[in-house]
């Protein structure tokens, strides 16, 4: 796991050197600022100073744009912080890993709360609705990568009919620096990833020794080795990343987080499987160690051509996600996939 952490490491300097070029080209924000943010407009009168990052994709945007001074408190952590973010996350309230109450969040008196999730924030939230906060006052942001339609079918993360894409990722990174107005913060950031991307792009010209494109399984978790496996939709995260190594996603459906069955996994006969690693302890199977060990001694799963060419890599789970660690997980899993001779 430490070696897997390790990978989301960047250089302060690189990091320090885009902030001086994007720094001149930073206008600074007007306000009141105003935004359409997931099919609501929302009025930010001034620069927050005390903002709740509701969920970990949030709060990682937000430590990384260097505004812990300006958070009161975060909520809901299914992993740990990235590691070169502890330092910063430590100087900021831990509300709780799980979900928060409504009332532990006022009681911080915020006058932002940025949520990662429609779970934490929407419609049908286990928290509360943007509307109760926008009665007491207090400005929502929701993340734009999880604006998803939740009629079109029964995946309760609701489904995508095209593919996620960096894009929006820059896009809340770049509404998250105007709000706060630290806007040369955010375009250095959103430079960085760019860079990666370009250099993950570049790696795989001439992706996989065969000439073909390799199919990708990206495997959430399971409640056990007999239930159906949460694995990484089409147009998900998971598809990004297939997209961006040259490859294609082995699951065909729109849904988030659709539930698979292992024969229909046999059927789809991917090349790679790449094998969450969760921190959180509600399954035995939310263990990477597990994963591959149920891969390689279940009778019907130990003969995919993948299970027996060793075509099983690990990458943080959040990273399935999308958001701010997608791109850190593609690179791990083509630093995987370079060691194992399945990119050039």
């Amino acid at each position: 796991m430490t070696r897997i952490l390790s990978l989301f490491k960047f250089s302060n300097s690189i990091f320090a050197l885009l902030l001086m070029l994007n720094a001149a080209q930073a206008a600074s924000t007007h306000y009141p600022l105003v935004l359409e943010n997931c099919g609501v407009e929302v009025t930010f009168p001034k620069a927050p100073q005390r903002a709740i990052g509701l969920g970990q994709n949030s709060a990682e945007i937000l430590l990384l744009l260097g505004l812990q001074d300006r958070m009161v408190g975060t909520a809901f952590w299914p992993s740990h912080v990235m590691p070169q973010l502890a330092a910063a996350n430590a100087k900021v309230k831990l509300l709780t890993v799980e979900f928060p109450t409504f009332e532990s969040m006022l009681a911080e008196d915020p006058d932002l709360v940025a949520a990662a999730l429609p779970s934490l924030l929407g419609p049908n939230s286990k928290v509360a609705k943007r509307e109760d906060f926008e009665k007491v006052g207090v400005p929502t942001y929701l993340s734009p990568s999880t604006c998803l339609d939740t009629k079109a079918t029964k995946d309760t993360y609701g489904s995508r009919d095209r593919l996620w894409t960096s894009a929006l990722l820059y896009q809340e990174i770049d509404e998250l620096s105007r709000i706060f107005d630290v806007q040369d913060r955010g375009q250095a950031l959103i430079a960085d990833f760019k860079a990666r991307e370009a250099a993950l792009r570049a790696m795989v010209q001439n992706n996989g020794t065969s000439g073909k494109p390799l199919s990708y399984l990206f495997w959430f978790s399971s409640p056990s080795p007999s239930a159906d496996a949460y694995v990484g939709g089409k147009n998900g995260a998971s598809g990004y990343i297939a997209n961006l190594l040259g490859g294609t996603n082995a699951i065909a459906s729109e849904a988030e987080w659709p539930t698979v069955g292992w024969e229909s996994i046999i059927a789809a006969n991917p090349g790679v499987i790449v094998a969450a690693s969760l921190d959180r302890n509600r399954w035995e199977l939310d263990k990477s160690d597990a994963k591959v060990r149920f891969l390689t001694t279940d009778p019907a799963l130990s003969e995919l051509p993948a299970v027996k060419s060793k075509a099983i890599v690990v990458m943080d789970g959040q990273a399935m996600k999308p958001g701010v660690r997608t791109i850190y997980g593609a690179e791990q899993v083509a630093a995987q996939l370079k060691a194992l001779g399945l990119l050039r």
